[in-house]
């Protein structure tokens, strides 16, 4: 009897480089989905953040919201594929 090993899965992420003075929180939303907390990055900073449960292939939004909530910058729409790259602003 031969057997494969399972069929590693890629974890999916995005590389969010902030330029900001203040650290953001980094929020992905799957089409026709609900808003997913990821991380808080920290200010002048760049990090390779995991995407967890969203599948390759799905069309999703990313958004980093100011710790003080004052600004909000959001990503066009995109379909993820591995590691998606964005800067803040």
């Amino acid at each position: 009897e031969v057997r494969t090993a399972p069929t590693a899965t890629t974890e999916q992420s995005v590389r969010i480089t902030n330029s900001l003075s203040q650290a953001v929180n980094v929020y992905v939303t799957p089409s026709g989905g609900s808003e997913i907390f990821l991380r808080q990055v920290p200010a002048n900073s760049a990090e390779t953040v995991p995407v967890p449960g969203v599948a390759s292939g799905t069309s999703v939004t990313f958004k980093a919201v100011t710790v003080d909530g004052s600004r909000t910058y959001q990503s066009r729409s995109s379909t993820l594929a591995g590691q998606f790259l964005w800067s803040v602003p």
